[in-house]
């Protein structure tokens, strides 16, 4: 029998990966804060739970995807939370991009209760979760992520288990960091190319297969061309990560001047009013 999966927040990303279960089989119980964006998984035959705590109680795999740290807090804490709710046994997979030491203490507070949980944030963008291409990186135990691997294999084609608690989301730090000072470099070749008068696009057939390749350049460069700044990955949720990179990079004594010039980009970026545009805007504050 396919396992239940509870999933909490249908948003960009969530919600193409939530289809993706049901289509697999796995029947669907979802909550989120704003019921109208489930309204098209509820049609197609997903329950409607009426808060975290409802989806926890009635599901094998809780899956959340919401946007903050604190947001992650408060699904997963306290008597109305997902881990005071949950069957004995079951899954818990946060796949929100949050703090390693948060995962921690879920990881904790869920084995006390006889849970399993797993930190399991994923890159791949909005493309990579409608085509189930995610790449998930998990933290955990060896027992929690193999519980957890056949529901991941639905969603993603690079699933790793990166090791303990906290694991996964210190590996998402490594892929932001590295996604956040490339993204300044495909900004910056893409108006140096209209700048020298070169037709942008022919230029990306040369230089995406060679060694400046990139899944930004290949992804998001043409949509920076096109002026398609819609959200893929919302710029106010990367100014997240970067905070949280940024902290516990600190807290090693570890030196990310490419990251806090980056973070300072969009933070600009950010007050002038693209905080809900995609993470390719960043084309339109260097361009100014």
């Amino acid at each position: 029998m396919k396992k239940k999966v509870g999933f909490i927040g249908t948003g960009v990303m969530g919600k193409s990966m939530a289809k993706n279960l049901m289509s697999a089989g796995h029947p669907l119980v979802v909550y989120t804060r704003t019921k109208e964006k489930a309204e098209d998984l509820i049609a197609a035959g997903a329950e409607w739970a009426a808060s975290p705590k409802e989806a926890a109680a009635v599901s094998d795999v809780v899956i959340t995807m919401v946007g903050m740290p604190y947001d992650v807090e408060e699904v997963y804490f306290g008597s109305e939370g997902i881990i005071e709710n949950a069957r004995p046994g079951s899954v818990l997979a946060d796949m929100t991009t949050s703090s390693p030491a948060l995962a921690k203490r879920i990881a904790e507070a869920a084995a006390a209760k006889g849970l399993h949980a797993v930190d399991a944030p994923v890159s791949g963008g909005d493309i990579g979760a409608k085509e189930a291409r995610l790449s998930i990186m998990a933290g955990g135990s060896d027992e929690a992520f193999e519980l957890a691997q056949p529901i991941f294999a639905v969603m993603g084609t690079n699933v790793v288990h990166q090791g303990g608690p906290g694991s996964g989301q210190h590996t998402k730090m490594c892929n932001q960091i590295a996604i956040a000072s490339g993204m300044i470099g495909v900004c910056e070749a893409v108006l140096y190319a209209e700048k020298a008068g070169l037709d942008p696009e022919t230029v990306l057939k040369s230089i995406e297969s060679g060694a400046a390749g990139s899944w930004s350049l290949s992804n998001l460069a043409p949509r920076m061309i096109k002026g398609d700044f819609a959200p893929g990955f919302y710029i106010k949720h990367f100014i997240k990560d970067m905070n949280i990179a940024l902290e516990s990079a600190e807290e090693m004594g570890l030196l990310t001047p490419g990251l806090k010039l980056a973070r300072e980009l969009y933070l600009k970026l950010a007050e002038s009013g693209e905080e809900n545009c995609g993470t390719q805007a960043l084309y339109k504050q260097l361009k100014n």
